[in-house]
């Protein structure tokens, strides 16, 4: 018995740690370059749930049985009772909004299916210039009788996950993904939008180990073609991602009784950034008051995670409630809030 618990921590610490690193290196020392700004539609990467986010988005590997898994790992919707839905607002930097909300229905012997929405609100706070020979060396629009650019960034998709056994789930998303940049003056009373829309896929497998509470889990999410905006080819933001996670108490040898540690760690290999892992815990109450903190490394501003959530059955409709909050070092610090409710 213990020969197959070391074996299975194996080939998870395997998985986790050694499978991105090799990755990395394959496409660091073949190319030649460091991975900066090549991708655009960033919005797609923002995690837009108050739970994930406190817990640094190591939410892979957790069986969140709810529709905000359509996020991070559609897989984790597999094992949702009925029906649930999540309502999610970021305050980001700079005064950026994003706006998610997800729905999900257990068809109960067809699987899981679920829609998710996410609109990114930058703001009216853009000045549109073009050059001119005055002293200020330019125009603004409002001056030439034209509206300052409003940039704005939608996606939806449709989500689909199903239980295959009573340890292996698998899921998937298609959505539409679409980045309004706004109307620019490109020469005299010629303008041109600047939008372009796409399609992309999401999938994901988790798998329960049968050792306590341990679970493995896989993502690949925003896998598309290649766009191409005015001279410029660049493609979405595509991670993948590899993670454990587990209830610590398991281990002990006496009842938990209401307590819960739950453990996550993943590893993730974005397209345009270092590889990174993500480490977050989550304590929790009888089910029903939880504390978060989470942690990723390396970045360039982001730091530490927390969060706190309070979930609650009325009759017979569940109600979570969560906060989180990121720093973000020379930026404004992050907000976010969940609400969550199942049936």
């Amino acid at each position: 018995m213990l020969n197959h618990i070391y074996k299975c921590l194996s080939i998870v610490l395997l998985s986790v740690f050694v499978l991105p690193e090799a990755l990395a290196q394959v496409s660091s020392e073949d190319v030649g370059t460091e991975k900066l700004a090549q991708t655009s539609f960033k919005f797609l990467k923002v995690s837009p749930d108050a739970r994930v986010s406190a817990v640094g988005g190591a939410m892979t590997a957790i069986d969140m049985a709810s529709p905000v898994a359509m996020f991070y790992n559609p897989a984790g919707m597999a094992r949702l009772e009925r029906f649930g839905a999540s309502f999610g607002l970021t305050q980001w930097i700079a005064d950026i909004k994003y706006n998610a909300i997800s729905a999900a229905y257990n068809t109960n012997g067809y699987g899981v299916f679920g829609i998710a929405v996410m609109f990114a609100d930058y703001g009216d706070h853009f000045i549109g210039t073009v050059q001119a020979g005055n002293e200020k060396g330019f125009l603004e629009y409002s001056e030439l009788g034209l509206s300052d650019p409003k940039p704005q960034a939608l996606s939806v998709g449709l989500g689909y996950a199903a239980a295959i056994t009573d340890r292996f789930s698998v899921g998937g998303n298609v959505k539409y993904a679409s980045q309004d940049l706004g109307t620019a003056l490109v020469a005299d009373d010629v303008t041109e939008g600047n939008e372009l829309s796409t399609v992309a896929f999401d999938f994901g497998v988790l798998y329960k180990t049968g050792f306590e509470s341990l679970n493995v889990a896989l993502t690949v999410r925003n896998f598309a073609q290649e766009l191409n905006y005015v001279d410029e080819n660049f493609e979405l933001p595509l991670t993948f991602n590899v993670g454990v996670s587990m209830n610590l108490m398991d281990l002990r040898d006496m009842e938990s009784g209401a307590h819960a540690l739950l453990l996550s760690v993943e590893a993730e290999r974005p397209r345009d950034f270092a590889e990174q892992i993500r480490i977050g815990g989550e304590y929790s109450f009888s089910n029903i008051f939880f504390l978060r903190a989470g942690y990723v490394a390396p970045t360039d501003e982001e730091g530490v995670n927390l969060g706190a959530g309070l979930h609650y059955d009325v009759s017979d409709v569940g109600v979570g409630v969560d906060y989180a909050f990121t720093s973000f070092g020379i930026f404004d610090n992050v907000h976010r809030f969940s609400l969550n409710l199942s049936f």
